[in-house]
């Protein structure tokens, strides 16, 4: 039995963080998986929940928590791999799934965090930037971009559980989103405001953090492209696309690229 168990433990592991193909096209399935359940959380945050979905919102919390404990039970340091910023993410999203036949709120908000693990693991990090050469050139860019629409998403479906409720529906959820995306630009129209304290301490919220975010990509975006690659002498991690030395300590360097096919 115990034996059964470790060969069990050792072909998980391999799939979570191998370098086979099978275990990058298991990776992609997952991430498929989370686009898919994304999609739907954000979809449904303004309908109302119907018998249909309660089961269906219980089979996705059931997928998330194998997939959790499956990431748990390989981890060579579990504590750490709690305290990953998509497994607290996971953590909210399973909560929000299946504690909410139970409670009065909607916690629907909670269900787009989903959206960290599009990106916030290592492991497809690293088959990203083997797999993609777009990837690996606009690794920053990319992060950026799905780092804010996790945050406009989030902040939005809390906009809207907040101040508008369920039962405004879709028309709500838009004015949500317009009313975040508006407080996120700093554009300010003023058609739709929060008038209580706590609303007026969200778009406080909204206009800091959000406004950093929008820097950060836009700063990704119009910088000069780095690819990450770590220099075994000095460790500087950034070089430029066609760098052949490190420009900090002189070392020659082997960056992948895609190689140029007039050459």
């Amino acid at each position: 039995m115990l034996q059964n168990m470790e060969k069990l433990h050792h072909k998980i592991r391999l799939l979570y963080t191998g370098h086979s193909t099978r275990a990058r096209r298991f990776r992609f399935g997952l991430i498929g998986f989370d686009i898919v359940t994304i999609i739907y959380f954000i979809v449904t945050v303004a309908l109302p929940e119907t018998p249909a979905m309660t089961v269906l919102n219980a089979l996705l919390g059931g997928v998330i928590v194998m997939d959790f404990s499956a990431r748990l039970w390989i981890s060579h340091n579990r504590r750490r791999e709690i305290m990953r910023i998509y497994t607290l993410a996971d953590i909210a999203v399973v909560l929000s799934l299946l504690l909410a036949p139970f409670i009065s709120g909607n916690l629907a908000f909670l269900r787009v965090l989903r959206g960290l693990r599009l990106i916030h693991a290592y492991h497809l990090l690293r088959d990203l930037r083997h797999e993609s050469h777009f990837f690996r050139k606009h690794e920053d860019a990319i992060l950026a971009a799905v780092n804010l629409f996790v945050f406009i998403f989030v902040t939005t479906s809390l906009v809207f559980v907040l101040a508008f409720g369920p039962r405004s529906g879709p028309a709500g959820y838009i004015d949500a989103l317009y009313f975040t995306v508006a407080t996120l630009t700093t554009t300010g129209f003023g058609d739709i405001t929060m008038t209580t304290p706590g609303g007026k301490l969200l778009s406080v919220f909204i206009m800091v953090f959000g406004v950093a975010l929008f820097v950060q990509l836009a700063r990704a975006i119009f910088q000069p492209s780095k690819i990450k690659y770590k220099c075994p002498v000095c460790s500087l991690n950034r070089h430029e696309t066609d760098a052949i030395h490190c420009k900090h300590c002189g070392e020659p360097i082997k960056i992948e690229t895609e190689g140029d096919a007039g050459a």
